[in-house]
């Protein structure tokens, strides 16, 4: 395989600022039967020591990577904002031309200036997208249950307080409210009396892995069906 997109290859970009065990198996995917004529363009992300760039470098072939962190960009363009900066996550992503936007443990939230870029409801250097690309999130939760940052561990807290019977992981649309997008994908995850939080994380984690793929490509035959 060349480093060259296949024909008519679906492209996807993938923002992280982690390890990259979700994008791990997003790579691992690509091209199969998993993810079919589908191949990761670029891997953006906001840390620059996240171990997901080196494993897109490791890849065969290789994936472009690139890093934007927000304080540097701050520090950098004196006058910016935060609004800025996500404007210009948004350039980085548009000129790839992708079919989708995965966001696999990208810690983050987005400002309304780059749905509205990758929507095609506002330009950016001057041309807006032809049509809007979608964007979906990975988020360790139940839909409507522990938003934003930390869900494992207020799943797991709100488990030993007897709230809540299970958690799970879901796939879902990113829209201008955290988490709140329509789930794509849904998957319930027991937590067993007496486990230690390590072990129902590790749970999670490959149903996770799971999840990402199958809602990668539930997507991607939507917006991209393979021809």
């Amino acid at each position: 395989m060349s480093n060259a997109d296949p024909p008519h290859s679906r492209r996807i970009v993938v923002l992280i600022s982690g390890s990259g065990t979700n994008l791990q198996a997003l790579i691992d995917a690509q091209n199969t039967p998993s993810l079919p004529n589908a191949s990761i363009s670029l891997v953006l992300s906001n840390r620059k020591a996240a171990y997901g760039l080196t494993r897109a470098a490791n890849a065969n072939p290789p994936i472009r990577t690139a890093y934007l962190g927000l304080q540097p960009y701050l520090k950098a363009n004196p006058g910016k904002t935060r609004n800025d900066y996500d404007a210009e996550v948004a350039r980085f992503v548009v000129r790839e031309k992708p079919d989708l936007i995965v966001l696999a443990g990208w810690m983050h939230i987005m400002g309304d200036d780059f749905l509205d870029i990758v929507n095609g409801e506002k330009a950016t250097e001057g041309e807006k997208v032809e049509k809007p690309i979608p964007v979906i999130n990975l988020h360790p939760a139940l839909p409507g249950a522990f938003d934003g940052a930390h869900a494992i561990e207020r799943a797991y807290e709100a488990f030993q307080k007897g709230e809540i019977t299970h958690s799970g992981a879901m796939v879902h649309r990113v829209v201008k409210e955290v988490d709140r997008g329509e789930p794509v994908l849904v998957r319930e995850v027991e937590i067993k009396p007496g486990e230690p939080i390590e072990v129902f994380e590790e749970r999670l984690h490959k149903t996770e892995w799971q999840i990402i793929v199958e809602g990668t490509r539930k997507v991607l035959d939507e917006v991209a069906p393979v021809s």
